[in-house]
């Protein structure tokens, strides 16, 4: 079944990458969100994949006890494109 990035997650990510105060990372992670948002292409839903080197970094995030709770969830959103 293919997975589908939520708008609550478009949202956040779209006040990640304005946010000057949000750190390098969140950045990177809010513009994976995006990459895999796709609401006027029915065909590229579920079809973009997270890149390896981004699923890494997700994966990090998380497993640090330091990450915000809005890296968090980007991370989480990030991975959950990963695997089909």
């Amino acid at each position: 079944m293919p997975r589908h990035t939520s708008e609550e997650m478009v949202e956040l990510a779209s006040r990640v990458l304005s946010d000057r105060n949000s750190t390098a990372t969140d950045k990177r992670l809010a513009g994976s969100v995006l990459s895999q948002y796709a609401p006027h292409d029915p065909r590229a839903a579920g079809q973009r994949r997270t890149s390896e080197e981004m699923a890494e970094l997700a994966s990090q995030v998380l497993k640090d006890w330091k990450s915000s709770e809005t890296a968090k969830k980007l991370a989480a959103s990030v991975l959950s494109q990963r695997a089909q």
